[in-house]
């Protein structure tokens, strides 16, 4: 899977581990910065990470600031990008399984590699609506009910 993963300065940490986790799994992974010698804004990263999946030039992003909520902010701004803020595996689970989350965003003042290497696990490893089958046809619905909203389409 093509990933693109970036961070600001309080994200570094997080954002290196990561890369270094998902390149192991075999993962085509970009950086997209930031690095000790070169700090970027979270603004400035989370945009072009989501310009890229915008792109299809990635399938999913991985982003890291202080709290991860920065990011997720300014990723939900672009169509068709959808970031989650999360704070463990299970949270990270079920925002794949609901929302079918293609950006997950994470806190580098919150979590610790390892917490974060396993909500990364379990993001991708989870499916839409997996383990919520019984609420599978309005999960669905709810992704393109979601669409015409971003179109600006009345429901």
């Amino acid at each position: 899977m093509r990933i693109v993963v970036a961070a600001d300065p309080w994200g570094l940490a997080l954002k290196e581990a990561v890369k270094e986790h998902l390149t192991g799994l075999g993962h085509e992974v970009t950086d997209l910065g930031c690095t000790e010698d070169a700090p970027e804004s979270y603004y400035n990263v989370a945009a072009v990470a989501a310009k890229k999946l915008q792109a299809g030039e990635a399938e999913r992003a991985v982003l890291c600031c202080g709290t991860g909520m920065g990011m997720a902010i300014v990723a939900n701004k672009f169509k068709g990008v959808y970031a989650s803020v999360v704070e463990s595996p299970q949270a990270a689970r079920l925002c794949s399984a609901i929302n079918k989350a293609n950006v997950l965003t994470l806190g580098g003042l919150l979590m610790t590699p390892f917490s974060a290497i396993e909500s990364v696990n379990a993001w991708l490893d989870t499916k839409h609506t997996q383990g919520l089958e019984e609420h599978s046809e309005f999960l669905c619905q709810a992704l393109k009910d979601i669409a015409a909203i971003e179109e600006g389409v009345a429901l």
